[in-house]
């Protein structure tokens, strides 16, 4: 086991020159890495290592990066980084539609995935967040949505709802000003940071975020409850 302070990283791909390099550019930055070369060796090493992210090829042979990342988020919320040989939309759709936090098609800049991988990391999770000095044992409540931000959980009714670190953070930056319209621009600021380089493209993630997080609260997107749509402008929390 490495020591608590040492982030760790698990590379699930089967091109070895690109998990050396990746690997490299990893350790650099102070990672610990693992990797595998399938998918269920990459599910046996996350159950055993528990890693902090999971950077993971959409391609992989036999089981595929999707059964992979569905399989992951059974029992992990790790941040999951998804690397694809192939730029179509459809790719990212999916892999988002399963669990992953973000994605980078191939050929891309060791880089700027070490970049990307610190700016996930950012996003709170898990004990983290309730650690955070402003993260007192707040609840917000939105008629049967409670979002407890010092627990870093949210239920619905009797339910506690499995979310994603970018949909947690989504769900928390819109709760924490109920009343205030988010844009686009302004929602992936606060996930990804400030600086790093986001495009007017990168905005449709947010709306694919959002449709899986209505899809988890039961939220119709055509009558949302929580989560409403503010035409042209962006989203907002619906009453509390």
């Amino acid at each position: 086991m490495t020591a608590a302070t040492t982030l760790t990283a698990l590379v699930i791909d089967d091109e070895p020159s690109l998990v050396r390099v990746v690997g490299a550019y990893l350790e650099q930055d102070g990672f610990a890495v693992r990797s595998a070369a399938d998918g269920e060796t990459g599910l046996t090493l996350a159950r055993e290592s528990e890693p902090d992210v999971v950077i993971l090829d959409l391609g992989l042979p036999g089981m595929d990066g999707i059964e992979v990342c569905r399989q992951l988020r059974t029992f992990s919320q790790c941040y999951v980084m998804m690397l694809t040989a192939r730029a179509d939309e459809v790719d990212m759709l999916i892999g988002l539609a399963v669990g992953a936090d973000d994605y980078m098609t191939k050929p891309f800049s060791p880089r700027a995935l070490v970049a990307r991988v610190r700016t996930l990391l950012r996003r709170p999770r898990g004990p983290a967040a309730a650690q955070s000095p402003d993260t007192t044992s707040e609840e917000r409540i939105f008629g049967d949505l409670v979002i407890d931000v010092a627990a870093h959980e949210v239920r619905l009714g009797p339910s506690i709802i499995a979310l994603t670190p970018t949909e947690y953070r989504i769900l928390e930056t819109l709760s924490a000003a109920p009343r205030r319209v988010f844009s686009r621009r302004q929602l992936l600021e606060s996930i990804w940071d400030e600086g790093m380089g986001t495009t007017a493209g990168d905005e449709h993630l947010i709306d694919i975020h959002v449709g899986h997080l209505r899809q988890k609260l039961g939220d119709d997107a055509r009558a949302p409850r929580y989560v409403l749509t503010v035409r042209g402008a962006g989203y907002r929390m619906g009453p509390g």
